[in-house]
């Protein structure tokens, strides 16, 4: 739902201008869809049913996919699994149930006594992707919400805050997929997803035995390097506020600002997951790097594409959108044209309206064309939209 932008409606979210940043800071059907008029920020009963049945199809669908030890997709990367049993983890019914079990009890294989949870991969680079895989896997146990898993999760805790990089460069603060295999940078969505870890994870201190030492990460060097992924006012008022991937690299690639300098180029995918990673740090919504980050995401709102990356991964950025503004708090989100827009009822209808179903069983699933990050595995990306469906 688009409204009229009036002053009223838009006052909750002003918006620092992004110069005030301080520097650096397949061929099968889909089910077409009908859908009435709704209140702002909220699914109308109609969208709400359509939008609950096909997250019911798409359960249906992974639960069939299931393996007997438990897994999905690639076993060798234990994080696949995880994100498709968390779509099933705060469920009661009994085959919710079940199929959690089976998952938790895959997951438990993948723990190692440094308390990492992932495979050993000789060979190859970034090996098993051990921050990558334990971050994941460790939010999904915590979701679980079973006491028994508390040791784990706390070993969990201890093996991610020590790989928190802390050399004398730009790297400093943030997290990598394995510094040991020819992957030692860090970046920004392995830093995302650590944050998240050790944000829902937190709470399992207080179970930690007092013979063990606490694990956290230093925050502070954390925040100072997400800002480093943030583009300042100097990059141009069309980077400002957004996110790229890494210190000196963009998976958007370069661009040159009006000054004629080349600067690297924020994206859609990244700039969520960097607004969601402030949130988790406990930084607030009136901060100017919150706020810059918001701002860049509503100038560049789409759902055709993750801005600035095209169809690349697409999925993801569907997945941290909806969870990235819910974070924020902002129901009915500035759009260019002087429009405020119901972001949930959108994204519940583009997500809903591009579900793959199967003429056979009448399950549902999505998968990108584009295998660029995984995302041509259906097990991924049907996980990343269903966790966003549930989310709205």
């Amino acid at each position: 739902m688009k409204l009229c932008l009036t002053p009223a409606l838009l006052l909750p979210a002003l918006l620092i201008p992004a110069a005030c940043l301080s520097e650096p800071p397949a061929s099968v059907p889909t089910l077409p869809i009908v859908t009435a008029g709704r209140a702002p920020g909220m699914l109308d009963e109609s969208l709400r049913n359509e939008t609950t049945a096909a997250i019911e199809r798409a359960l249906d669908w992974l639960a069939a996919r299931q393996k007997d030890d438990g897994s999905w997709s690639n076993p060798r990367f234990p994080a696949l699994t995880a994100l498709a049993a968390r779509a099933f983890a705060t469920r009661t019914d009994a085959r919710s149930r079940q199929v959690t079990g089976k998952a938790v009890r895959f997951i438990l294989s993948c723990a190692r006594d440094d308390g990492g949870i992932y495979c050993d991969l000789p060979g190859q680079k970034g090996g098993g992707l051990s921050n990558y895989n334990t971050a994941i896997c460790m939010t999904t146990l915590a979701a679980v919400g079973d006491p028994a898993l508390t040791p784990t999760i706390l070993k969990a805790r201890s093996f991610l805050a020590g790989t928190q990089h802390f050399g004398a460069d730009d790297y400093r603060g943030g997290f990598g997929y394995d510094a040991q295999t020819q992957r030692a940078y860090t970046d920004l969505l392995n830093t995302y997803y650590a944050i998240e870890a050790m944000h829902a994870t937190a709470g399992a201190e207080d179970s930690r035995p007092k013979s063990e030492k606490k694990a956290d990460i230093d925050w502070t060097e954390t925040v100072r390097y997400i800002e480093r992924m943030q583009n300042p006012p100097s990059a141009g008022t069309n980077e400002a506020g957004g996110f790229f991937y890494k210190p000196g690299e963009s998976k958007a690639g370069t661009t040159t600002n009006s000054e004629g300098r080349v600067v690297l180029r924020s994206f859609g995918s990244m700039t969520y997951a960097g607004l969601l990673a402030l949130v988790y740090a406990n930084v607030t919504r009136d901060d100017v790097r919150v706020r810059s980050a918001f701002d860049w995401a509503t100038k560049h709102w789409s759902l055709e594409e993750n801005p600035g990356m095209g169809q690349e991964g697409l999925y993801f950025f569907y997945f941290v959108l909806g969870r990235g503004l819910a974070a924020y708090g902002q129901d009915l989100i500035p759009v260019p044209a002087d429009e405020l827009l119901n972001w949930r009822a959108e994204v519940a209808r583009k997500l809903v309206g591009i579900q793959k179903v199967d003429p056979a069983t009448g399950h549902g699933y999505w998968v990108n064309g584009l295998g660029r990050f995984w995302e041509n595995d259906a097990v991924l990306t049907t996980s990343y939209a269903t966790l966003a469906l549930m989310g709205l």
